[in-house]
């Protein structure tokens, strides 16, 4: 048993996503590009995601993925089930049919220690949320590199320039009158 690169790959992507939706939807191919996940693939896995209610999609310029949920509220079993990753490690699927002989009931012997450990690996995956996974990321310092261009209002400018130095702009600069009218241009030449 082990998990394949569809679980991998999608709880990494999750990952990504988290740490960057403070800034709007992230991009799939955004997330390609810095995970290095064919974007392909990153279509198929959040497809499934999103069918699981785990991310929602935003159509158009500036669109892209979010969460669907509270990063806290996702667990990495979620996320898994949600790429149809099995999490099995028993030799029959979990359904008891490892041998057909009737006198061992079907298991093979070591059929109850795989049960248990799927049980205990479904319990593990539960009890990490994609929170904590994003905290770890945080607490290595993982840098957050936006490539969209920032929006500036420009309200926003002007409140941060202190108001001493715009009332200094404006007793230094000289007043001209306003031009209304093609004589006074004349006259101002």
């Amino acid at each position: 048993m082990r998990l394949t690169t569809k679980g991998r790959f999608a709880v990494t992507a999750m990952i990504d996503l988290a740490l960057r939706e403070t800034h709007g939807p992230v991009t799939l191919a955004g997330i390609s590009q810095r995970q290095k996940i064919s974007l392909s693939y990153l279509e198929q896995l959040f497809g499934k995601l999103r069918r699981f209610n785990i991310v929602e999609s935003t159509r158009g310029p500036g669109g892209g993925y979010t969460l669907a949920r509270k990063s806290e509220e996702i667990s990495v079993a979620d996320i898994i089930v949600a790429v149809d990753e099995p999490l099995d490690a028993t030799q029959c699927g979990g359904k008891g049919n490892c041998h057909s002989d009737e006198e061992n009931h079907g298991h093979c012997m070591t059929h109850d220690l795989w049960s248990n450990l799927n049980a205990k690996m479904v319990e593990y995956l539960s009890s990490v949320s994609l929170r904590d996974l994003v905290l770890q990321q945080s607490g290595r310092g993982v840098v957050l590199h936006d490539l969209r261009p920032k929006k500036i209002k420009a309200d926003s400018v002007k409140a941060s320039k202190p108001a001493s130095a715009v009332a200094a702009a404006k007793e230094t600069a000289p007043k001209r009158p306003l031009v209304n009218s093609v004589f006074n241009l004349a006259q101002q030449s």
